[in-house]
């Protein structure tokens, strides 16, 4: 991703904003599935158990805790000083170093399998994807993942639609806007696409925190964020009056090998 001016200035405002909400993001953002972890085994040709893994934008430790029940040996890698902060109180002993995926503070050759979990459109592809090749081993895989909300189900496009009424963005692409030309403009890397759906229960008041800790309401006016969730609330307890939601998610994996050494 390449901004500049303005527009960087609120990128960075975004990438940051995180921190101030830590426990909140690690409480309520959604996990992934066994189903994801299972894609990768069967797409890397590898178990989880005992691969070398650099987590990269771990926030708090979501992806990684699913990654060690694996049986997965991870260092995670976080920019943020909150977020890691948190990252330790919840996964303590589990290594956590500060730096982005611009720059990794790993060695070359280092790890079977590089993941971003919901972290890559954070960093600059012309720098991260690079990086990546240096700090995979010949025959590594890279794992770059989103979830992203599944627009076929009705009450979740409506839903969509009024948080791009909100903030004046066009929210109805969703996944088809993560693709392998946008995570690697250069084309290095040879990403296969796949799609995994799964669903989770929770509360409505899960539901709006998990709404309220994306980065687009963190950097905008508290007021404005209370008043849209209030009505928020509102409108999905007409879906779901005994206030648990069913939130369905597509994970979008893009997945990428480096090649064997020669």
């Amino acid at each position: 991703m390449t901004t500049s001016g303005a527009d960087q200035v609120t990128h960075t405002a975004r990438a940051h904003s995180f921190n101030a909400v830590a426990a909140q993001y690690a409480d309520h953002r959604p996990t992934y599935p066994p189903a994801l972890f299972d894609a990768i085994e069967d797409l890397t040709g590898r178990p989880l158990a005992g691969t070398r893994v650099a987590d990269i934008g771990a926030g708090t430790g979501l992806a990684t805790a699913r990654l060690l029940e694996r049986g997965a040996h991870v260092v995670a890698v976080e920019p943020g000083e909150d977020m890691a902060a948190e990252f330790r109180r919840r996964l303590p002993g589990t290594p956590v170093v500060r730096g982005d995926g611009n720059a990794l503070p790993l060695a070359a050759g280092s790890a079977d399998l590089i993941t971003y979990a919901q972290s890559w459109h954070w960093t600059d592809p012309a720098r991260s994807v690079p990086e990546a090749l240096r700090v995979l081993r010949p025959g590594g895989s890279l794992a770059l993942w989103w979830n992203t909300s599944a627009l076929d189900v009705p009450w979740i496009a409506e839903a969509s639609a009024r948080a791009g009424e909100h903030f004046g963005r066009d929210f109805s692409r969703g996944k088809d806007d993560l693709d392998a030309p946008v995570a690697d403009p250069s084309g290095r890397l040879g990403m296969s696409r796949h799609l995994v759906r799964w669903s989770r229960r929770i509360p409505v008041d899960a539901h709006l925190a998990n709404i309220g800790s994306h980065s687009l309401f963190l950097v905008q006016d508290p007021g404005r964020t209370t008043a849209f969730l209030a009505e928020e609330r509102r409108h999905v307890l007409e879906v779901f009056p005994d206030g648990i939601v069913e939130e369905t998610y597509d994970v979008v994996l893009l997945l990428a090998s480096k090649p064997p050494a020669a």
